[in-house]
């Protein structure tokens, strides 16, 4: 019989969905990587997706991974999943979707009628919190669907992340992760469970507690593979699914992250600061850690929302030449981008930014904007897109500092993942901001490999998580901070950087005031 000693991991992010094969040794072996259409808008602020178009990339993407390797699927010894997050779909008794899933980037709200009853109400005033769980009623995908399509509401049986929709395709039950449960649902982040019967969170959601699935640890099993997810994706039927997390809860210990110590920087489409926990600590009060990859634990996270969403957006707007002379010379438009950055010094000749592409919820509130300020004739593309970067890295820097203030513990390392940190110009600036070294992890595939981890651990093929991350990780080009530029950098941080937000915040809210947006 043969050994079985591979791990199979699926990730279905938000531009891609990846077939990523690794060792026990953290090696990646194999990838069928499938581009996906982020989302389709068929209103403005919408972004909506086919479920049915997951499934069928995610099929794409494993039949592809068994044509590149020479590895026979017998050798697999299980699967897990992570996606990204806040995604959700309706379905009905059978997994059919009942209508399309809504992305995490959708910005629609609904309209909040009334308060919270009972003491909780009396908390929520007491402590002037109603205007953050009125955002979270607002933002609540599903009571926008419960308004605004009762009919089909009524028609829902299980209301999943896309996490749980894509278990049930490969498992045939209705189970997910805990370490997938983030967004407006009636989950309790403290016990890392749905909510008990009394949480405020079932009087501000239309859901029901019968429409949502069973919740597992991360490294439990949730099935196994069917007949059926086996024709369609190669994977050899009644291979177990182990439970991982979301796919920066999963990038966090794909990265090494495992101590209060050292954070994960992501920039990805979404630009993240992480670090790991055994105890419940809110960064922000009232927004809550999100669960960890490993169970019990818990992700301190900063979020900047729009992160390296704005890479691509630069590279949209301003960056056509690069990428017409990256294909003409059959080389990665990065290399490009990155000789554009280099090609300005460190503070960008005193262009500065301030990454708010879309508004937060308390820290920055509800008004704030994106800003650029310190133009001059001097500059260029690259003095912007240069800009761009160090305030993504200022941005998270500040969001590091909360950190360490509230957990009271001190930074010591950086790890950066996420497509942004293939970017050696983005991994200095980042180094000489910070004044840490930065350090990339050994593979790229971070969050693949972090769901590798958690089936390693589910198989018993690593003792634990501590042992499976040592064994899976290591770091592999370190960026150490340079003298001449930190200098400059802390200066701009201190005296300018950290006075912007404060400054601007009335002129936000009359341009909120005067144009409606954002609202």
């Amino acid at each position: 019989m043969t050994e079985k000693k591979y791990l199979l991991a699926i990730d279905n992010g938000t531009q891609s969905v990846r077939a990523l094969l690794f060792d026990l040794q953290g090696n990646l072996l194999g990838k069928g990587k499938v581009d996906l259409q982020a989302y389709y808008s068929t209103q403005p602020g919408w972004a909506e997706q086919d479920p049915e178009y997951y499934w069928a990339k995610l099929g794409e993407a494993c039949q592809q991974l068994w044509q590149q390797t020479g590895i026979d699927p017998a050798q697999i010894a299980g699967v897990s999943l992570t996606t990204q997050r806040g995604t959700v779909i309706n379905v009905d008794a059978e997994g059919k979707p009942l209508r399309p899933a809504i992305i995490w980037l959708d910005q629609r709200q609904t309209e909040v009628e009334g308060g919270i009853k009972g003491p909780w109400g009396w908390l929520f005033k007491l402590v002037g919190a109603n205007a953050t769980v009125d955002y979270f009623r607002a933002q609540a995908e599903a009571n926008w669907i419960a308004r605004h399509q009762p009919e089909v509401w009524a028609a829902t049986d299980k209301f999943l992340l896309l996490s749980g929709f894509l278990t049930h395709r490969l498992c045939g039950h209705f189970v997910d992760s805990v370490g997938c449960c983030v967004g407006y649902l009636p989950f309790d982040f403290k016990r890392l469970k749905w909510a008990a019967p009394t949480d405020w969170k079932w009087q501000a959601l239309a859901v029901r507690p019968e429409q949502l699935p069973t919740l597992h640890k991360p490294g439990e099993t949730l099935g196994h593979i069917t007949a059926e997810a086996a024709r369609h994706t190669g994977i050899p039927e009644g291979l177990p699914l182990i439970a991982a997390g979301a796919d920066k809860a999963c990038e966090v210990i794909g990265s090494g992250v495992v101590d209060a110590s050292t954070v994960c920087l992501s920039y990805g489409t979404t630009a993240t600061i992480t670090s790991t926990r055994s105890r419940y600590l809110e960064i922000v009060p009232l927004i809550p850690p999100y669960p960890s990859a490993v169970p019990d634990q818990y992700n301190c996270e900063v979020m900047i929302y729009r992160g390296y969403w704005m890479v691509s957006w630069f590279k949209n707007e301003f960056g056509l030449r690069e990428m017409q002379q990256a294909k003409e010379q059959g080389i990665e438009p990065e290399q490009l981008f990155d000789a554009l950055v280099n090609a300005v010094p460190p503070g960008s000749m005193g262009l500065m930014l301030q990454p708010y592409w879309s508004p937060g919820i308390r820290e920055p509130g509800v008004e704030a904007k994106g800003a650029m300020i310190g133009f001059g004739d001097v500059h260029t593309r690259a003095h912007i897109y240069r800009a761009i970067l160090e305030g993504l890295a200022y941005a998270l820097r500040q969001g590091m500092e909360n950190i360490e203030r509230r957990s009271k513990v001190s930074i010591k390392r950086l790890r950066v993942a996420g497509g942004g940190s293939q970017s050696d110009a983005a991994m200095q600036l980042t180094a000489n901001i910070f004044g840490l070294p930065a350090e990339r992890p050994h593979v790229y595939e971070a969050s693949g490999l972090g769901a590798a981890i958690c089936c390693a651990v589910g198989l018993g093929m690593h003792r634990d998580f501590p042992s499976a991350i040592a064994a899976m990780t290591r770091v592999g080009a370190v960026f150490n901070p340079q003298p001449e530029a930190q200098k400059i950098y802390e200066q701009l941080y201190k005296d300018v950087y950290l006075r912007m937000y404060r400054q601007l915040k009335p002129l936000y809210q009359s341009i909120r005031k005067i144009t409606g947006y954002p609202a």
